[in-house]
């Protein structure tokens, strides 16, 4: 299973990544030296979207698409999941 996520950092910027262990990769964004570049300067970071996925393949497209969307529109994206 692959997850596509969406973060918020400290500085209210979005963050968009892939991953197949939600929790672990929190976990780096927010204590470890394994977070992205970007995140770690914006910490603490906090999950606001994650959608699963059953392979890389559909999990990348997705990751994908939802880079290219503007700011409004993720925000959309991310109230839709509530």
């Amino acid at each position: 299973m692959y997850f596509v996520y969406i973060l918020q950092c400290v500085d209210d910027t979005l963050y968009t990544g892939i991953t197949t262990d939600l929790e672990r990769r929190m976990e780096e964004h927010n204590f470890s030296s394994l977070g992205a570049r970007y995140t770690k300067s914006r910490r603490p970071v906090r999950l606001v979207y994650s959608s699963m996925f059953p392979d890389r393949s559909a999990a990348c497209k997705e990751e994908v698409r939802i880079k290219k969307l503007s700011r409004k529109e993720k925000i959309l994206l991310i109230n839709q999941d509530i």
